[in-house]
């Protein structure tokens, strides 16, 4: 079954082609990343399969619901809540505490007044100070979320998926901020808040793809370049991928090969890789 469908689809900002996608199926349960220079259109696609942004043109089916299609206030908020966000911006809420902020993940689960009121069930708040603890911030519970650093916003906004349980994630570069060991950490994270949710995720290190995708799509100038089984994108291909001047943008074929060899084999952890063709189902 896909969890998304998308045909066709052209993103333009007046004369200038954002994105072009003639079409790209993911299956349900599906780790996919996406990678490419600076502009290529990662997070612009992001943006598209997550609702924030229109396309020019191209139809795109999200988790059953047809994005360009109106639909009711309560369809709408049972949709949003089912697709779980780790955006560039972190969006948290300064003024509440961590643990707040973690407990805003599981809304979508609580009724209309509990919502509205922020009266959450001591079992609730138990299971917001296991996420905390999860991604490494046991003890900061209280503490006001602009008091944090960025990098443990990073981690809140990882925690609070795992309150969510959203069918979806969109994690545009959930390393940023992070120094290599604690971006290895924030990887196996994902993974353990996910449960097996269809993860995209936008890789600014391509050495942490092992980590975090089955499938890799690669992006130049808003354009295919390929759609590819992790292990087939070796430094040839980043090579092809990114500009000359980009070259810092991922690491030598030693790094990626070291981490590649770490990682458990994709084939153990989820289904076959399809291609960006979409197939019946």
């Amino acid at each position: 079954m896909h969890a998304i469908d998308i045909r066709d689809l052209a993103v333009k900002a007046g004369a200038r082609t954002l994105l072009r996608l003639d079409e790209l199926c993911i299956t349900a349960g599906e780790r996919v990343a996406i990678v490419g220079h600076n502009g290529a259109g990662k997070s612009t696609l992001l943006r598209v399969i997550g609702g924030l942004l229109t396309p020019t043109e191209g139809t795109v089916h999200v988790l059953g619901r047809d994005l360009q299609q109106p639909v009711p206030d309560l369809a709408l908020r049972v949709w949003r809540s089912q697709v779980g966000q780790v955006m560039q911006g972190l969006h948290m809420v300064a003024r509440l505490s961590a643990r707040e902020n973690v407990l805003i993940g599981a809304l979508g689960r609580l009724s209309g007044w509990r919502s509205w009121s922020r009266l959450y069930p001591a079992a609730l708040v138990a299971e917001a100070d296991e996420a905390l603890a999860l991604v490494g911030l046991q003890g900061k519970g209280d503490i006001r979320t602009d008091r944090l650093s960025g990098g443990e916003r990073q981690k809140l906004s990882i925690a609070r998926l795992y309150l969510q349980r959203p069918r979806l994630i969109l994690a545009d570069e959930p390393t940023a901020n992070l120094d290599p060991a604690a971006a290895a950490d924030a990887c196996q994270w994902l993974g353990s808040v996910a449960r097996g949710a269809t993860q995209i995720t936008v890789v600014h290190q391509p050495a942490l793809l092992p980590l975090l995708a089955d499938r890799v799509i690669g992006l130049r100038e808003g354009a295919l370049v390929f759609d590819l089984p992790t292990a087939d994108v070796d430094s040839a291909r980043l090579d092809a991928l990114y500009e000359p001047g980009a070259q810092g943008n991922r690491p030598t074929l030693d790094v990626f090969s070291r981490l590649s060899s770490s990682a458990p084999p994709a084939t153990t952890r989820r289904p076959s890789v399809g291609t960006a063709a979409c197939q019946p189902g």
